[in-house]
């Protein structure tokens, strides 16, 4: 329509042109002059008309060009999942797409050249989010860059959309505003996935690293690839310092072979393995672990090893306690209904060879040693029945140092035969603890007299005390003897079992007891061939009841 209009205009203005033209030559210019103003007027009408020809063309071509970008920006713009919308340097809304008009309600609304509290009018849902729009948008215009946020929008079924919004502020040469284009993205599921995500981690970092049990993983070549805290705390080795080494680094060599083996299992079978694992801590003693080790699969194809260690040295050494006292126990049992039994015919047999020993001058040697070894009954006999029958002991303030001194007198005699010196390194001052003398008189018999027999002739047996705090006194028996192999030292104190030919092991089983009623501690340092350090640590202050059935 607007084509057609042009046309006629232009037709009409042309025979105006014409029959106007030639009736004023006609009127007013003379005939010599006549076919160069009608030539005249003829040429310029086709250059004036040319001129609007080219003109009109040029100004359709661009119209039909501007037109069809505009086409392709609305389409593009609509085609898209993000809100989008483009406003002049005062605010006011220029175009928008679908997404964001169904977004804020504003569908049949006439937006273009309104701002965001105009159009808050026609959506009281969205109103106040609108109207904050022009704030934001300041905002931005201050800080004349691209500015990025995350804003919540609500939904009217009462649902929450997290948008992340960029704006971008355009500007004139001279400074001045000349537009803002605003897209928002739509990332409430990727916000709500990366919340799962974080909150899967946070879970995962809360079991491996205040998980109570030593967690590690394994890569499939065998290398430490992270460890938790706790492994610090049971091991005493920084996990800074163990990451990154191969555990067969770490292990003892003894069990290193059976370790790899475990690995490669884990990782061939696919399966969960359990075992137990024993090795040194950073201050050199033995722990224990109770360790699962289970693969680590991710996408179908195993990573390496995730494992948990569990600290059980505790729970072994209770049950090795446990078994002892079963040991103990059934011993007492043992010597109730033996000890006594052996004690009457023993007394008979002993009156009686020592009456042929008074009549017979023939066999004296014979009859000495049998009454040697009817002593030597009579003592396991003392000791069964020291262990089967329960002492009421009657603590009382005693000088340790003098229970000593009494135990060496009594014992020189016997290390002097042997050619053994027993030295004593005493303190200058009285040391008294709450004790019952008698029983630690026995206790140090027993652990000098071992020492004395593993000595060689020649040999000192060191004695020495000392304050381990204001709270306990440690004794400590030191001889250069023969030592103890790490086979008997696990076994001390369990009865019937010595390293001794002719030894009960009751002797340390009693010692044991006894420092176990005074609430003390009893520990062995040897080495086979190098010697044995006893050390007895004993409270100054007893918490038992006086008179009180051990």
């Amino acid at each position: 329509m607007k084509k057609l209009k042009s046309l006629l205009t232009f037709v009409f203005v042309s025979f105006l042109w014409i029959f106007g033209t030639n009736y004023l030559i006609e009127e007013f210019i003379s005939p010599s002059y006549y076919n160069l103003f009608n030539h005249g007027k003829e040429a310029f009408y086709v250059v004036v008309t040319g001129c609007f020809f080219f003109f009109y063309v040029m100004k359709s071509e661009e119209l039909d060009t501007a037109k069809e970008e505009e086409k392709r920006l609305s389409t593009l713009i609509n085609s898209m999942v993000d809100f989008v919308n483009f406003k002049d340097g005062d605010g006011r809304w220029i175009e928008a797409n679908k997404f964001g008009l169904k977004l804020f309600q504003l569908e049949n609304v006439d937006y273009r050249g309104k701002k965001d509290s105009e159009l808050a009018e026609y959506t009281e849902f969205y109103g106040d989010a609108l109207r904050y729009c022009e704030i934001s948008d300041e905002e931005t215009w201050q800080k004349g860059v691209i500015s990025r946020i995350e804003e919540e929008v609500l939904i009217p079924d009462g649902s929450t959309k997290t948008f992340d919004t960029l704006k971008v502020p355009l500007f004139h040469p001279d400074g001045g505003r000349k537009g803002l284009v605003v897209i928002g993205r739509d990332i409430t599921d990727q916000k709500h996935v990366k919340n799962l995500l974080e909150e899967s981690e946070q879970r995962y970092k809360s079991l491996f690293e205040y998980n109570p049990d030593i967690v590690y993983m394994i890569d499939i070549d065998g290398f430490i690839t992270n460890l938790n805290p706790q492994y610090e705390n049971i091991t005493g080795f920084s996990v800074e310092e163990t990451i990154g080494q191969h555990i067969k680094d770490i292990l003892p060599r003894r069990s290193r072979t059976e370790i790899s083996n475990i690995i490669s299992s884990v990782i061939s079978e696919k399966q969960p393995k359990t075992f137990e694992l024993e090795v040194t801590n950073k201050a050199g003693n033995k722990i224990v672990l109770n360790c699962a080790s289970v693969p680590m699969i991710i996408n179908g194809k195993i990573a390496g090893i995730v494992g948990y260690a569990k600290d059980i040295t505790q729970i072994r050494e209770t049950e090795e306690r446990l078994r002892r006292t079963e040991k103990l126990s059934v011993v007492g049992e043992l010597s109730a209904s033996v000890a006594h039994e052996i004690r009457n015919p023993l007394t008979s047999l002993k009156g009686f060879v020592q009456l042929l020993k008074m009549e017979d001058e023939k066999h004296q040697s014979y009859y000495q040693i049998m009454l040697d070894e009817l002593n030597r009954i009579n003592h396991i006999v003392g000791e069964l029945l020291l262990l089967a029958k329960p002492q009421r002991l009657q603590y009382k303030k005693a000088d340790i140092q003098t229970i000593l001194y009494d135990v060496i007198s009594l014992l020189k005699t016997e290390a002097s035969l042997h050619n053994i010196q027993i030295d004593f390194e005493f303190l200058d001052k009285k040391l008294e603890i709450e004790c019952e003398p008698n029983q630690l008189k026995q206790l140090f018999i027993n652990l000098i007299k071992n020492a004395i027999e593993a000595s060689a002739s020649g040999d000192t047996v060191l004695i020495s005390i000392e304050l381990s705090n204001e709270e306990s006194v440690v004794v400590k028996v030191k001889d250069n003897g023969c030592g103890i192999s790490d086979e008997f030292l696990k076994r001390l104190g369990e009865p019937f079992y010595s390293s001794k030919e002719k030894g009960t092991g009751l002797g340390l089983t009693v010692s044991f007891k006894i420092v176990q009623s005074h609430n003390g501690d009893i520990r062995f340092n040897s080495l086979a061939n190098q010697g044995t350090e006893v050390l007895v640590e004993l409270p100054m202050s007893n918490n038992h009841k006086r008179g009180k059935d051990r």
